[in-house]
């Protein structure tokens, strides 16, 4: 599943951002050289054994590919602490150089387009430990309340070649899924992505976890979960429901699931579509830290709390009636893991349709009014410090308002178009046009101007590529009340509700002065009084 990542330099002209230095380490980890569009992965079979004394990883992985343009050379990933024991391709040894955490593999032959080929690449060593997972990457080294080992893993943003070799890069998935079989100690077990294939004890102390995912999978998705798990599985109108807890949390996990699970899937399929991984099924996995959207293995690290560990992110007491880790989480199934972003820059893609999703999830089981209070509510954490988008080819995501922001611009553009069968249609057919596939923002921009017949363009520019929010300026012109909208971008269009002596209207406002109406004052207006659209505070200007 292979895309070339738009360069468009009016994209990068329409950014506000401090000026970055970036090394050639984040260009080798970020950008789309020759090396990599040169090849299309095809699968991935992991096989490793993970030592919890040594907190060592040794093993292979078979990584299957098919040609797309002439290459003698590919670039595979892995990070520099870990060891490159030899990589085998046609039964040979191969040369390769390191280069930061590339690794560029000499093919000995030049390769045409369609030919398929695999390498066998054989590595060991001790991986970085995340010292606050999963916002920094890395292993997690945990004991349960037995004394018991208890480990994982997560490597969104940081990169899956921190602890295994991948072309590591958003912009290329196994297109016929991937194998991961972890050998543990005994008394321990593995949980990894898609579906049990089975055990085999090593009978030198360890146990072998054979798990085989059928989707194409995002690298960072890929996981490991060890401990000394009890299984917990249920069906749910067809879809297998598989819970992997410790083993003093059986009873908790059973009825806390249960709350959530089944109604949040109802919910998510209907506004959604199918569950994307129908296949591989749907896990929810108990881990030492918060949560993280692996495919169709979500870790799950909420402490059973409602809410987020029991706080309120919408500060309005609606965030409080669900688990915020298995809702959002979980919507990371159709947007991030399903409908991926091409490089971490659009990462808007995957954690603004995401967050968007847990109002939808209020919408479901509440009703619009406490969508609306939790929605707005989360506009608090909204911090406007740079633009949402980052910088294209070296690995950079943009501003952490990607989440909330991201979900408060969907949230306008829901009432832009102001029609919510046409809203739900339209959100519907996004999640199910771009399944599997893997896309940016002008893909989404363009998806959504040619449904709507609106140009959103503007729109999207103002919330995505400048850290400032659309403001209303209000002026008194004699008997007049005149408005417009403040923004970065030129052309910008977005309609304006208001009442006025008991009466409410809508008009369409741009960046030029508009008359609202005749003999009344700005004092007598009651601007976006249900708060609709994301802006600023309004703003009265002198006449």
């Amino acid at each position: 599943m292979k895309n070339i990542l738009c360069t468009s330099l009016l994209l990068l002209g329409l950014q506000q951002v401090s000026a970055q230095n970036f090394t050639r380490k984040d260009s080798l980890q970020g950008g789309l050289r020759h090396e990599r569009t040169s090849f299309d992965v095809q699968r991935y079979d992991l096989n490793i054994k993970i030592n919890p004394e040594e907190r060592s990883i040794v093993g292979y992985n078979d990584i299957r590919f098919k040609i797309s343009e002439p290459t003698n050379k590919i670039q595979i990933d892995l990070f520099e602490n870990m060891n490159v024991d030899s990589i085998v391709f046609n039964k040979k040894k191969l040369k390769y150089k390191r280069d930061n955490h590339a690794v560029f593999i000499d093919l000995n032959e030049t390769m045409q387009p369609g030919q398929e080929s695999k390498i066998r690449f054989y590595y060991s060593g001790k991986p970085l430990v995340a010292k606050n997972a999963p916002w920094d990457g890395g292993f997690v080294f945990k004991k349960d309340a037995q004394g018991k080992d208890w480990i994982g893993v997560a490597v969104q943003g940081t990169g899956a070649s921190l602890w295994y070799p991948v072309k590591d890069t958003q912009s290329d998935e196994p297109d016929f899924g991937s194998s991961i079989k972890v050998a543990v100690p005994n008394g321990l077990m593995n949980v990894s992505n898609g579906r049990f294939l089975g055990s085999e004890n090593l009978k030198n102390g360890y146990t072998r976890w054979d798990w085989e995912v059928k989707s194409p999978i995002n690298t960072y998705d890929i996981t490991v979960n060890i401990a000394d798990y009890v299984h917990i599985h249920d069906n749910y109108k067809g879809l297998d429901l598989d819970y992997y807890v410790l083993r003093e949390n059986e009873e908790k996990a059973r009825k806390h699931f249960d709350a959530d699970v089944k109604r949040m899937m109802d919910c998510f399929q209907l506004k959604f579509g199918t569950y994307p991984f129908k296949e591989d099924g749907y896990k929810l996995v108990e881990t030492s830290y918060l949560g993280m959207e692996h495919q169709s293995a979500v870790a799950y690290g909420n402490k059973y709390l409602k809410g987020y560990l029991g706080g309120d992110n919408s500060h309005t007491g609606v965030g409080l009636t669900f688990d915020f880790i298995t809702i959002h989480e979980t919507g990371h199934e159709w947007f991030g893991n399903s409908v991926t972003s091409k490089d971490i820059a659009d990462m808007w893609i995957h954690e603004g349709f995401t967050t968007y999703s847990e109002a939808v999830f209020v919408e479901c089981t509440l009703g619009y009014d406490k969508a609306m209070q939790y929605i707005n509510g989360q506009g608090a954490n909204v911090r406007n410090d740079r633009p949402i988008i980052g910088h294209y080819g070296v690995n950079n995501e943009g501003s952490g308002d990607m989440y909330y922001k991201g979900a408060l611009m969907l949230n306008t553009l829901r009432h832009i178009v102001n029609d919510d069968a046409k809203w739900w249609k339209i959100i519907l057919k996004y999640s199910e046009t771009y399944r599997h596939k893997i896309i940016d923002t002008e893909t989404v921009i363009a998806f959504f101007n040619k449904e709507t017949s609106i140009n959103l363009t503007p729109v999207f520019n103002q919330y995505l590529r400048y850290k400032n929010i659309p403001q209303l300026e209000v002026q008194q012109n004699g008997q007049n009340v005149e408005v417009r909208w403040k923004t970065d971008v030129t052309n910008f269009a977005m309609p304006l509700e208001y009442t006025l002596n008991g009466k409410t209207a809508r008009i369409d406002i741009t960046n030029n002065w508009k008359k609202l109406s005749d003999k009344a004052t700005v004092e007598q207006v009651d601007f976006n009084r249900k708060k609709m659209f994301y802006t600023a505070p309004r703003k009265s200007l002198q006449e």
